[in-house]
């Protein structure tokens, strides 16, 4: 097999549609635009989800939802699986997973534990928000929670 010899999948390519070219093409005339009416004139046509002039369904459906991102409470969110690399009797604070680079940017709610994973270890963790999962699971383990 050379490169000269490698050739499209028989039906891949198919020639453009030449219209406008002569009745021998079977294509001039109106080229292919029928006779008369909104869609056989130069920029005709209708725009695209137009209904007929019936009330169109985008502005029939309702209008639901709104999340209002300016006044979001953002945190930090942690794992208590991750808490597992800590030893028994620590205090984990924002700070803490800071310095140990598990969080890279602090957010302006503070810290919020959630429930995946399992805890095998005894500490204190102090944060502004806990699932109630993280706070069995924590307890569980012999540790204490402290809502900042």
């Amino acid at each position: 097999m050379n490169i000269q010899d490698i050739k499209p999948a028989a039906g891949a390519k198919t020639q453009t549609k030449r219209i406008g070219r002569g009745i021998g093409s079977g294509m001039g005339k109106t080229s292919t635009r029928g006779h008369k009416g909104q869609w056989a004139r130069s920029g005709g046509g209708v725009r695209p989800n137009f209904e007929g002039g019936q009330m169109p369904m985008t502005r029939r459906l309702p209008k639901i939802g709104f999340n209002n991102k300016r006044f979001a409470h953002v945190y930090n969110t942690v794992n208590v699986e991750v808490l597992n690399r800590y030893n028994d009797g620590d205090v984990i604070t924002l700070d803490v997973l800071v310095a140990d680079g598990i969080i890279k940017k602090t957010e302006s709610y503070g810290l919020k534990v959630m429930g995946d994973g399992e805890l095998s270890k005894k500490l204190v963790v102090k944060a502004n928000k806990f699932t109630s999962s993280a706070i069995q699971k924590i307890e569980k383990a012999g540790g204490t929670v402290e809502v900042l």
